[in-house]
Order: C-alpha cells, then sequence, then structure tokens
C-alpha cells in the first residue's frame, strides 16, 4: 500500500493488524513460560522468571534502538524522495552491524557474568538462583536471535512487509506455545524445557524473517557505507527512546525485585512476577500502535504531509483508549483470574494479589499514550523531547518514588508506577499537542 497516498484509515488499520499481531505473539513467549513454570514449579518458579525478566527488557531494548532507528530514518528517506535508495541502504547496513557489535558484547556478559547479573536482577535466594541458571541455559546460546529478530521487524514493516514480520512472529510463537506444555510436562523438563522452546521459537522467527531478503518486495542490501560514526549516532539518537522505554522495564523490575526482598517477601515477589507479565502485555499493545503509525508517519512527515499525521494520530489515540479501558477493567474487576493464570498459588500469594494488582494497575490505563508519546514523537524526528519523556518516565520519576515510598509505609511501593504514570501523561499530551500543532507542510520541524 502507498505510504503516501493510500486511504489513512484503512492503512493504519491494517498495519496495526500486522504490528498488534507481531506484538501480542511475541508477548505470548513471556506469558506462556511465566504459566507453564507457575503451574509447574509454583511461585518460586514465577520468582525466578522475576529476576530473568532484566534480560528480555535489554536484549528486546537493543533490538528497538536498532529497528525503531534505523527504520524511521528509513521511513523519512522514502517520503522525502525515490533517489535516496543508497541512503536508506547505508543505514540498514549500519544497523545490521551495529547489532553484531552488539550482539558480541551480550554474549560476554552472559556466559562470563550470569550469576553476578542475576544476583543484581533480585536472586538473593539460592533456589531462585538455580533456577533462574537453568532457565538461562538453553537461551544464552541464541540470546542475539532475540536483537534481531525484533530489529528486522521494524525493517521488514519499513520496507513494506508487515505481514512477513507477523507470520514469523507468530510461527515462533505457535512453537513455543506447543513447545513449552510438551517440554515441560510431557517430557518432565520442568524449567530447562520452557526455556528450550523459546530457544526454538526464536530461531524459527528468524528463519522465517530472512525470506523477505530473497522477495521482490525487498529493497534492503548491504551496500558500502559513507560516514559510518555518523550514522551509528543517526540511529541511536532517534532509536533511543523506544530503546530506552523497553530497557526502564527492565531497571524497574531490578530495583522493584530489590525493593520488595528487601521490605516485604517471597509471596509479593511472586505477585509482582505476575504484575511484570500484565504490564509487558499492556506495552506489548502500546508498541503495536507506534510501530504501526510509524511508518506512515515517518514517511509523510518526510513528504511534508501535516494533514495524514494528523489522522493517523486520531486513530492511535482511538487505539490506545480501547487498550486502556479493556486492562483496567480486567484488571479491577479479576485480579485473582490472573493469579491463577500464572502460578499454583499458595493461600498467602492469593490473600495479597488482588489488593495489590488493583492497585499497581491504576497505571495501565494511562501506561499505552506513555508509551506511544516516544513512538509519536521519534517518527516526527522530535527526539529530544523523546528522550526527556522515556528517561523522565522509565527512570527518573519511577525510581525516585520506588526507593522512597517505602520509607514511610512498605505498601505504599505499589503507588509508584500509578504516580508516575499520571504526572508522565500530562506532560505528554501537552507535548503531543504542542508539537502537532505545529506541524506544516511548508516546513521541516526536524530538531536543530
Amino acid at each position: 500500500m502507498d505510504l503516501l497516498k493510500a486511504n489513512i484509515r484503512k492503512l493504519y488499520y491494517s498495519y496495526l493488524l500486522s504490528a498488534f499481531g507481531s506484538a501480542v505473539i511475541a508477548c505470548v513467549y513471556s506469558f506462556v513460560d511465566a504459566a507453564v513454570i507457575g503451574k509447574y514449579l509454583g511461585p518460586d518458579g514465577a520468582s525466578a522468571l522475576a529476576v530473568v525478566a532484566p534480560f528480555w527488557n535489554i536484549i528486546y531494548s537493543l533490538g528497538l534502538l536498532l529497528g525503531v532507528g534505523g527504520g524511521v530514518i528509513m521511513s523519512k528517506l522514502k517520503g522525502e524522495s525515490l533517489d535516496n535508495k543508497e541512503q536508506e541502504n547505508e543505514y540498514f547496513t549500519v544497523s545490521i552491524i551495529y547489532s553484531i557489535f552488539l550482539s558480541i558484547l551480550m554474549y560476554i556478559m552472559i556466559f562470563c557474568f550470569d550469576k553476578q547479573i542475576l544476583f543484581f536482577f533480585g536472586a538473593k535466594d539460592e533456589k531462585i538462583m538455580q533456577l533462574a541458571l537453568e532457565y538461562l541455559k538453553p537461551i544464552k546460546f541464541v540470546f542475539p536471535l532475540f536483537l534481531y529478530n525484533q530489529m528486522l521487524g521494524s525493517f521488514l514493516r519499513n520496507d513494506n512487509n508487515p505481514l512477513l514480520a507477523t507470520i514469523a512472529v507468530l510461527a515462533g510463537g505457535v512453537f513455543n506455545i506447543v513447545g513449552d506444555v510438551i517440554f515441560t510436562f510431557t517430557c518432565n523438563m520442568g524449567i530447562f524445557g520452557s526455556a528450550l522452546a523459546t530457544t526454538i521459537g526464536a530461531c524459527i522467527t528468524f528463519i522465517i524473517m530472512l525470506i523477505h531478503f530473497f522477495t521482490k518486495k525487498n529493497t534492503m542490501k548491504f551496500t558500502i557505507v559513507k560516514s559510518f560514526f555518523k550514522k551509528i549516532w543517526d540511529i541511536s539518537k532517534v532509536g533511543f527512546s523506544s530503546f530506552f522505554v523497553d530497557l526502564a522495564m527492565g531497571i524497574l523490575t531490578i530495583l522493584f525485585n530489590n525493593q520488595i526482598m528487601r521490605y516485604l517477601n517471597d509471596a509479593a515477589l511472586s505477585v509482582y512476577a505476575i504484575l511484570i507479565n500484565i504490564t509487558t502485555f499492556v506495552q506489548c499493545c502500546a508498541y503495536a500502535v507506534g510501530q504501526a503509525s510509524q511508518p506512515i508517519i515517518s514517511t509523510n512527515y518526510g513528504a511534508k504531509d501535516s494533514k495524514r499525521i494528523k489522522e493517523t494520530l486520531k486513530y492511535c489515540l482511538y487505539s490506545l483508549s480501547f487498550v486502556s479501558f479493556i486492562f483496567l477493567i480486567l484488571t479491577q474487576s479479576y485480579p485473582n483470574m490472573f493469579t491463577y493464570m500464572f502460578m499454583t498459588p499458595t493461600d498467602e500469594v492469593l490473600q495479597i494479589a488482588p489488593k495489590i494488582i488493583r492497585i499497581y494497575s491504576i497505571s495501565f490505563i494511562l501506561l499505552p499514550i506513555n508509551i506511544f508519546a516516544s513512538y509519536y514523537f521519534q517518527s516526527i524526528l522530535k527526539n529530544k523531547i523523546a528522550f526527556f519523556i522515556s528517561t523522565f518516565r522509565g527512570l527518573i520519576l519511577s525510581a525516585i518514588l520506588i526507593m522512597t515510598l517505602p520509607l514511610i509505609n512498605s505498601k505504599l511501593l505499589w503507588y509508584a508506577m500509578p504516580i508516575t504514570e499520571i504526572i508522565t501523561t500530562i506532560i505528554s499530551i501537552y507535548f503531543i499537542i504542542y508539537y502537532t500543532k505545529k506541524i506544516n507542510i511548508n516546513e521541516d520541524n526536524t530538531d536543530k
């Protein structure tokens, strides 16, 4: 479909369907692992996944850094002129080389310092540490594929092949679901079996995505790069906000894990493991809206068509409101539905979970708009405000609240994210309105 001329409503929902499918199935990886391991091992299994969760945030955030950063620039170049093909391929080439370099660093870290990292992530209990190490055994060997899959999915969407990205993630996700049950329960492989299913699922997704490069739709190829390090900086600058949104979830998980073990107990940590999975799903829905709109907004921003940008924004806000409403209703009305979904709970967990989930989930009504805001500002190359929103929400304000609220009362810890999202939403909405009004078809609003 022509991003510059096709009907915006049809175009947006077509991209949303593909992006939503990819994002939701990607969440299935962690969802199914959490549910299966929680049923097999109970609260200890859920706690082990809570301390492993930051690994996923780090690797996925790196994929977003390269995929969104390179993809936004590529789409803007497409919108500006058909003669920019060489520059587009230069940014694609830099992204691939950059990803290989980051993969090598990740390999070194996870193979040499796994115990130290897990302890830092909150694995203070020896049993939880051993379960977490067992889970990482097969994943270590293909860890970079999770980065590549996130990055390639973004490039495929920007190269007019969102359907293949969805099919790839769907195929890997389906195998992960079936493999989780078979390996964990039927083969009695426990937490190792669940991780093995996730590993093979990632391999399947990667192989299918590679098909794009052998099709007629593909416009990306390796080329000689001019100003290599400048292009690395361009990609990092544009993709940083999406990178930090996911990385921040990992940082917050580390802070929560340590604060929970300091002020509360293992039962509270297992409840937080449930919240991690729900939050991940809400974030994935917001990612889908951001990823669906990004190629449309970026391309039309390059073409300086403000009307199409504003119309796309309207449909994004409709989608985000729907997601917020659904998750708020479910978590407020049926909190223990999620408890039973992700583990075989103890009496203590069943007693404390409803109140914790209801308090924390207030944040879900506002989280989607704050996640999307970073995508929107990146898409129109307002990198400074995108950087500010993502770091203020994901690190500064939230970290301060997580560290200080328990000093007043340990139970106030669960109010940290609702307060964070309320304050961030006020700022996000102000700047969305401000920059949307400033978009003009006769004016290049790129950050100076």
